[in-house]
């Protein structure tokens, strides 16, 4: 173990991994037992349910009548593991070769217990602000709890002056990263024998009319659009996931179905790209409802996770490079829930432990330096007296 890696922030880690809380099940044990750590501190938590009571966020603050500071977020669900080719137990939060394997160890339990672990001397009186913990659910399938949180913290009245998102960085603190869109589009068209198309309304082919324009604008975006120099990819994307539609050859479907999405810069403009796919749909249906009235389409937000921008100016990103002992700052493919703490009128950062190369994959891990260096930071964060 790294010498400056506390055995109780290690523990805590590894607890945290143990508990499956992959996004189609309850996060209710991690929730309480973080709730229950905090109270023998004597810290309250705030608990916001999803609609089921079956999942929960937590919000916290660490030094009740100081003012506002800094939130540490960090969202408690995972993926899932099935058919990987893990070489250790997904929940056993094996130490070996100075690593912390398990699902979740990178993204991203490994941040939330490190806070947790630090969460006596955020209490420190000499301490100028408050700590707040802000731990959702649903983040990994569409950043869903997150917004019961914010609004139940402003509803509470909290004013935090600054927010730090754990996901794993590799302790560089991030400054921008892409949307994510993603939604389903239903067409229902007239069934026919095939002999009889033109007494029909072919919902796949309607369909892939829509897909075709969706691929029309993903070469628009990569042939005109404003490049944004350090992403991988420097450009909006647009794709299509999934196609189902047809139940036999000889029958002229009448139902089809596809999902996409779109990964906008922090420049564009996501909800314009839906409005565009969206009119272009309707233009096809004055044909379809000739044949058949009911014939159309019809669309769902799976969801929709705004892209983030903060800058190399804010003082939450300079505090972030000085607790991180960094210099540099990056950008990330990946999608946050930064994004939607910048709407909410917070200055944001990402910055965690590990590597989102090791993320999602089979045999995830996180360094046990990086947790040595997270560590650091939560350090250097309770001994801060000014934000700003």
């Amino acid at each position: 173990m790294p010498q400056d890696l506390s055995s109780r922030a290690l523990e805590l880690a590894r607890t945290l991994v143990r508990m499956n809380t992959v996004s189609a099940n309850s996060n209710l044990a991690l929730i309480h037992f973080v709730r229950d750590e905090l109270a023998k501190l004597g810290v309250k938590s705030r608990l916001t349910y999803d609609g089921g009571k079956t999942k929960a966020n937590l919000f916290a603050t660490l030094g009740e009548g100081k003012p506002a500071g800094v939130i540490l977020s960090g969202h408690t669900d995972t993926v899932p593991w099935d058919g990987q080719a893990w070489t250790v137990d997904p929940l056993s939060a094996e130490v070996k070769d100075g690593k912390l394997y398990g699902r979740g160890s990178a993204d991203m339990k490994s941040f939330i217990a490190i806070a947790l672990s630090h969460a006596q001397a955020f209490l420190a009186e000499d301490t100028p602000f408050a700590v707040h913990f802000a731990f959702s659910y649903d983040e990994e399938v569409g950043c869903f709890g997150v917004r019961e949180l914010i609004a139940d913290m402003r509803e509470a009245g909290v004013k935090p002056v600054a927010c730090i998102v754990g996901e794993p960085t590799s302790m560089v603190p991030a400054i921008a990263h892409k949307g994510v869109y993603r939604y389903k589009c239903c067409v229902r068209g007239k069934e026919a024998h095939s002999s009889l198309t033109p007494q029909s309304v072919n919902a796949i082919e309607m369909a892939a009319r829509v897909v075709g324009h969706v691929r029309g604008m993903a070469e628009r975006f990569e042939r005109e659009e404003t490049r944004y120099e350090g992403f991988d990819v420097p450009f909006s994307t647009a794709s299509v996931g999934q196609f189902h539609g047809g139940i036999a050859d000889n029958v002229v479907p009448r139902d089809a179905e596809f999902r996409y999405e779109f990964r906008d810069l922090p420049t564009a403009d996501a909800r314009a790209m839906q409005q565009e796919v969206l009119a272009y749909a309707r233009s096809l249906e004055p044909a379809m409802k000739k044949v058949a009235p009911d014939a159309g389409f019809r669309f769902e937000t799976i969801c929709e996770t705004p892209s983030f921008l903060g800058s190399e100016a804010d003082a939450v990103t300079r505090l972030a490079q000085r607790l991180a002992g960094e210099q540099r700052v990056t950008q990330v493919a990946f999608g946050t829930e930064a994004g939607l703490f910048k709407q909410s009128g917070i200055p944001t950062v990402v910055c965690g432990p590990g590597s989102i190369v090791q993320a999602h994959q089979p045999d995830e891990y996180v360094s046990l330096e990086q947790l040595a260096r997270c560590e650091a930071f939560m350090s250097g964060l309770a001994a801060t007296r000014e934000l700003a």
